[in-house]
């Protein structure tokens, strides 16, 4: 082990996160706050559940009133806090909808898309719940996408065996929303209830229309806060909806508990409840104002030949292959002038503004654009060819076994063991369960995936 003194700092991190202040870059990634001097935090304000602070799973007190003012701004039945992110409120959500399910002698089973967080995958796991997964027909060329209809969640849920749920990722990481409308309806017309991972659409609410997920069917979602408003990172939101059954209400809180800290960040809390203060003022013009801006900086864009795309109001996905760059070469160019993404890969670069983004942020990128010189030789775009896998263990069952690592190259015919995702966005390519087929490791590869955990 090495000597403490052998270290060229024994901060690094805290030394990374000062000179990124002092940089002055422009932060079109999260958290939504951006870094302006919203808050004014304290150490001092650091403190635990003292007498008269409440407990945030037992909120009866100050932070129960606090999730009353959030659930009143949102129209909820029920809304929770979670201190730990959209990963807490992921897993509870699919902890209630297998405890809610009445079939006895029959496993759960939750449909979804495949391009779910791995949070998802995580609660299967500890719920002992089976994914059933929906591959669209129309093909995706990145595994953040999965442009699933209504129509096919409807025939996956006639093939369900015993659909406890449909789980879907609206927006996802491109900033594709789903039709959530739609798919409620037919949730609502089998009697299986709607799970939505909005984590990227909290500030949906405050659109026009607002298109929050809560506003348009789903029976429960869960907010990142801390993406797109002004909330410390692991800020998030569980909102229940009316129509969503009782049970869900009912065990929220405690189902929740089973999987959270016992000692929750009062700083995260506190910033919620801030939070509420803004939201109620006048935040739907604000970001009115903010998306209004976005479109004139993806105009300038377009101007250079590259397509911008707003499918959701404040998050423009660029891509660059048709101008001859990789996303990941069009993010380091946008580094090299002070401007950090949210997130890239081969075909796309993603920048997620908020209101609270400076004008000096949208100045930058459109000078970048402007700068920016096409090669005019197309980079090859080509689709993911995902194939149904071959599942030969549940998640549960696959992820409490012995594994071991191994290069991808020679997964071929193994059996999955713990959940294979790209960081950043965290979203499974291989699953625990599955057999890796020559289809998987290509596609691994391709997001520089070169080893993985395997059953013994």
């Amino acid at each position: 082990m090495p000597s403490v003194n052998s270290f060229k700092s024994l901060t690094p991190l805290n030394d990374f996160i000062e000179n990124y202040v002092n940089s002055d870059f422009s932060r079109f990634h999260m958290p939504g706050h951006k870094g302006n001097g919203i808050y004014n935090i304290s150490v001092a304000q650091d403190i635990t559940e003292i007498k008269g602070a409440d407990y945030l799973f037992e909120a009866s007190g100050i932070i129960g009133e606090s999730e009353r003012i959030a659930s009143d701004i949102f129209q909820s039945a029920y809304t929770l806090y979670s201190a730990e992110g959209s990963s807490l409120s992921i897993k509870t959500m699919v902890a209630l909808a297998a405890m809610n399910n009445q079939k006895q002698g029959l496993a759960p089973e939750i449909i979804a898309p495949r391009n779910c967080h791995k949070a998802f995958v995580d609660g299967c796991i500890l719920s002992d719940v089976t994914p059933v997964w929906v591959f669209p027909k129309e093909k995706s060329y990145s595994i953040c996408t999965s442009l699933v209809t209504a129509g096919e969640i409807e025939e996956a849920i006639h093939k369900s065996q015993n659909p406890c749920g449909v789980y879907i990722t609206s927006p996802d990481y491109c900033g594709n929303i789903a039709d959530i409308k739609g798919i409620s309806e037919v949730c609502r017309k089998h009697g299986v209830p709607l799970l939505v991972d909005n984590a990227h659409g909290a500030y949906l609410k405050f659109t026009e229309p607002d298109i929050h997920p809560i506003t348009l069917g789903a029976d429960i979602c869960c907010d990142s806060a801390h993406k797109t408003l002004p909330v410390l990172t692991g800020g998030g939101y569980l909102h229940i909806s009316h129509s969503a059954p009782l049970f869900f209400k009912e065990n929220a809180k405690n189902v929740m508990s089973l999987f959270a800290s016992t000692s929750p960040s009062f700083l995260i809390l506190a910033s919620l409840d801030r939070c509420n203060g803004i939201l109620a003022d006048d935040f739907r013009k604000r970001v009115a104002v903010c998306s209004e801006r976005l479109e004139r900086c993806a105009e300038t864009i377009r101007e250079k030949g590259f397509e911008a795309v707003l499918n959701e109001p404040l998050k423009l996905t660029i891509h660059t292959t048709d101008c001859g760059y990789t996303g990941e070469e069009t993010a380091d160019f946008l580094r090299s002038e002070k401007i950090e993404p949210e997130y890239s890969d081969g075909e796309c670069v993603v920048l997620m503004a908020s209101p609270f983004n400076r004008e000096q942020d949208f100045l930058r990128l459109e000078k970048a654009f402007r700068d920016i010189k096409p090669i005019r030789k197309r980079v090859l775009h080509i689709p993911l060819e995902f194939e149904r896998p071959k599942v030969r263990l549940t998640p549960r069952q696959a992820a409490f076994s012995r594994f071991e690592t191994i290069e991808t190259d020679k997964a071929e015919g193994r059996i999955c063991a713990l959940t294979v995702t790209s960081c950043q966005p965290s979203i499974p390519v291989a699953v625990p369960g599955e057999e890796i087929s020559d289809n998987i490791i290509k596609i691994l590869k391709r997001y520089s995936i070169f080893q993985m955990n395997v059953l013994k």
